[in-house]
């Protein structure tokens, strides 16, 4: 793990993308604090910039960075997610203006996969993570799934959980200014 960990890191410092497993499925990402790093992604997805796109952290307190205000009961689900959870978050700071939705929010996961939470460790930042396919077609529930052309346009591959299937998403929150949260995706 530690040569992938050092060749992603080598790609995330030169703002080009990664394609990596992640405690859902395989992700295409990129610095979240880059702006021309996230333009790549959208260019690969073949989607819009008004689309936003959910950012791995490795902690709340990389959380804290980027979000102003927690609430306390944003903190007590973080403290013990059963799966993987995406909140979306109002006012984000400090992330890449086309990684941030129109309505000024962003989805942030605290990922739970060994891989990348080393990865977003040592990167000392977010990532950027969106399911490897070109927008509107079935999300990979593996590498072998991924497109050719994906594949092609990354600058670099993980070379770890190749051969690992993985169906599961993330489960959605929209927690408001006033704390108030809404499920999306269950």
């Amino acid at each position: 793990m530690d040569i992938e960990i050092k060749n992603s890191l080598k790609i995330l410092k030169q703002k080009e993308i990664l394609l990596y497993p992640t405690d859902t499925v395989w992700g295409i990402g990129c610095d979240a604090t880059s702006q021309e790093a996230v333009s790549k992604v959208f260019e690969i997805k073949q989607r819009s910039e008004s689309k936003s796109l959910v950012i791995l952290v490795d902690s709340i307190e990389m959380i804290k960075k980027h979000i102003p205000t927690v609430s306390k009961a944003v903190l007590e689900i973080l403290a013990n997610p059963k799966t993987p959870t995406t909140i979306i978050y109002d006012n984000p700071i400090g992330l890449a203006k086309n990684v941030v939705a129109t309505d000024n929010t962003v989805a942030i996961r605290i990922v739970q996969h060994e891989f990348c939470k080393e990865l977003i460790y040592q990167f000392g930042k977010p990532l950027v993570s969106t399911s490897a396919n070109i927008s509107g077609k079935p999300t990979p529930k593996c590498f072998n799934e991924i497109e050719k052309s994906i594949v092609d346009s990354v600058h670099y591959a993980v070379n770890l959980e190749r051969e690992e299937v993985n169906e599961k998403s993330s489960t959605i929150l929209k927690i408001d200014e006033k704390g108030n949260i809404t499920v999306l995706r269950n």
